[in-house]
């Protein structure tokens, strides 16, 4: 889970062996430089924050309050698009299919689509119009077509909430109007927008949407709500909530160019309660900045190397690489790489069988002697078991030890 040691969670493996090694180095991007030794946040304009580096792993770069209850408003319909894009990548519907409009989802209350019960609105134009016009009456729709009720609908909310680890949210409807219990946290929303971001690459790009409009309905409704899209051209997600309770919210994600990393570096600002519309794109604004020149990524570990080679006992090879599939990258305050070192910490002794991607360590980032990043190592290949006397040679040796 996201901790104030900065990370979204990850489980390790109760552990014995631990190796310590520098970090690897890169250039210090230009900057200068508190957990301890961060710089300091500007400061921000909104009842709570949160700043996640996801090439880094999800790892925290600044909170305020970010356990602390919110109304998550529009931000709601984050989690009714993570349902509704599973939906679709398992098939259970598609975005040509269409869904009818009841009474309920036309007479929907604020943020609107305009769409009403004589339409058959395909998926695809409902799911536009829940991202881009913040639409309730779309919400509706799409909650109505995929469970068969709102109640239902609501149930799958927080079934997923709890499945995901969102410990601290409550979901009452769909779209985020204000209702008792329905409530979230900065935490939360991370966990929801990392997983959204990364389980449905497919249907994330509908976020960076600045226009649309359903056929036959206002133009002038069809401008997308979150302004920084418009503003900082590397902003490409996520969504905007607003109700009189609430505030003004804003969850945004920005890819960059970054020195050394060729796929480039993403950022995650959540901002909650702020006092206008302006003032939220200008508070997040100021979050994602600060979080590009405060900190620099640095690449440990390229995808499938190892950051270790493990001893492996009673399997049908000596060793075996620990690493990820991605790259290993870690956010550090300009102008510290050097100071950064790591330590692997897994199972000792390590006996096979050991299937690939199997969880077997954690890599632990420290920098200036305090841990700021957790990885969870996954064994980058498959380790059978020896043969018979393979297994009865290992298994003496790691009796008796040394005398072998």
């Amino acid at each position: 889970m996201l901790s104030s040691a900065p990370v979204l969670a990850q489980k390790a493996p109760a552990t014995r062996a631990v190796q310590t090694q520098p970090a690897a180095s890169a250039p210090a991007a230009p900057v200068a430089a508190v957990q301890p030794g961060f710089p300091a946040p500007p400061d921000i304009a909104a009842r709570g924050y949160l700043l996640v580096d996801i090439t880094a792993g999800n790892q925290v770069l600044a909170a305020k309050d970010m356990d602390a209850p919110m109304e998550p408003a529009s931000l709601t319909k984050l989690m009714t698009a993570y349902i509704v894009f599973d939906a679709l990548k398992s098939h259970k519907i598609t975005l040509d299919q269409t869904f009818g409009v009841s009474t309920k989802a036309w007479k929907m209350p604020g943020s609107r689509m305009f769409i009403d019960p004589k339409m058959q609105v395909r998926v695809e134009d409902l799911v536009k119009g829940m991202i881009v016009q913040s639409g309730n009456d779309a919400t509706m729709a799409l909650a109505e077509g995929l469970a068969g009720s709102e109640e239902a609908f609501v149930q799958k909310m927080n079934d997923t909430a709890k499945a995901l680890g969102m410990t601290h949210t409550g979901y009452r409807n769909p779209e985020g109007l204000t209702a008792d219990g329905h409530i979230t946290t900065a935490r939360d929303m991370a966990i929801l927008s990392t997983r959204l971001m990364s389980d449905f690459p497919e249907y994330v790009g509908y976020y960076a949407t600045k226009e649309y409009a359903y056929p036959g309905t206002p133009a002038s409704n069809g401008t997308n709500r979150n302004t920084l899209l418009f503003r900082d051209p590397t902003v490409d997600g996520l969504k905007t909530g607003h109700t009189d309770a609430a505030g003004y919210n804003l969850i945004a994600t920005a890819k960059r160019p970054f020195p050394n990393l060729p796929e480039g570096r993403r950022l995650l600002a959540i901002v909650f309660g702020t006092a206008s519309e302006n003032a939220r794109a200008n508070e997040t604004q100021k979050l994602l900045n600060w979080g590009y020149t405060a900190f620099e990524g640095i690449q440990l570990f390229g995808a499938d190397q190892a950051a270790v080679k493990a001893r492996i006992w009673k399997g049908d090879q000596r060793e075996v690489g620990l690493g990820r599939h991605q790259a290993i990258t870690v956010a550090v305050p300009a102008g510290k790489a050097q100071q950064l070192t790591t330590q692997v910490e897994r199972p000792d002794p390590l006996v096979a069988p050991v299937a690939k991607d199997q969880a077997v360590g954690t890599l632990k980032v420290m920098l200036e002697g305090q841990p700021i990043n957790t990885v969870q190592l996954l064994a980058l290949e498959a380790v059978p078991q020896a043969g018979f006397f393979g297994r009865l040679w290992d298994s003496l040796r790691m009796w008796f030890g040394s005398l072998f």
